[in-house]
C-alpha cells in the first residue's frame, strides 16, 4: 500500500484551493482542515539582497511589462494573508539592469495578500534569470528572496513571503 501525501507542489498543480478552515482540491475532492499553525517564517535568501535600492517607489509596472511577478505575503505562525504589505521587485530584464534604478520598483498586497508586477521579460543574469525581492516595510522581519526561474523563455514567476513581527 503507498501513501501519497498532499505536498505544497501537488496542490497547486491540482488547483487547490483554502476555503474558510478546509482545504478543498479540485482534482480530487478531498477536504481536510487547513493546518497553518506553526507556519515557519521565510527566511532570506543567498544572494537576495544583491544591488538592493532601499526606499523604491511603489508603481504600476516596470518598464513595459511581459512578464509577470506574483506572490503572497502570510503572517508567521497563523498563516494570515497580510493586506497592505509592500514589496520590493528588481532583475536583470530585457530594458535594464539590476542595478539600475528604472529596474527596481513596489507593490502592495492586496486585502488577500497577494501581489504583483508587471515588468520587462527578465534574461539571465551569471547564467541564471532569476528576479530579487524584498520585504523591507518594518513592521515585519526584513526577507530578501532570489528565486530562480526553471527556463529563460518563462514570462512569470512566483515568490511566497511568510514574515516575522520584528
Amino acid at each position: 500500500m503507498t501513501t501519497d501525501f498532499l505536498t505544497r507542489r501537488k496542490l497547486l498543480a491540482t488547483g487547490g484551493v483554502v476555503c474558510g478552515a478546509a482545504l478543498v482540491t479540485a482534482a480530487s475532492g478531498l477536504v481536510v482542515p487547513a493546518q497553518a499553525a506553526g507556519l515557519a517564517p521565510t527566511r532570506s535568501m543567498r544572494g537576495g539582497a544583491n544591488n538592493y535600492l532601499p526606499g523604491a517607489p511603489i508603481v504600476e509596472r516596470i518598464g513595459s511589462g511581459g512578464f509577470r511577478m506574483t506572490g503572497t505575503v502570510r503572517r508567521a505562525g497563523d498563516g494570515t494573508p497580510l493586506a497592505g504589505q509592500r514589496i520590493q521587485i528588481w532583475a536583470h530584464t530585457t530594458e535594464g539592469h539590476e542595478r539600475d534604478k528604472r529596474s527596481h520598483g513596489a507593490t502592495l498586497t492586496d486585502a488577500n495578500g497577494v501581489f504583483y508586477m508587471d515588468m520587462p521579460q527578465i534574461v539571465p543574469a551569471f547564467g541564471q534569470p532569476h528576479a530579487h525581492l524584498a520585504y523591507d516595510s518594518g513592521d515585519f522581519e526584513t526577507v530578501f528572496l532570489r528565486p530562480v526561474m526553471s527556463s529563460a523563455k518563462d514570462t512569470g514567476l512566483e515568490a511566497h513571503f511568510v514574515l516575522q513581527p520584528a
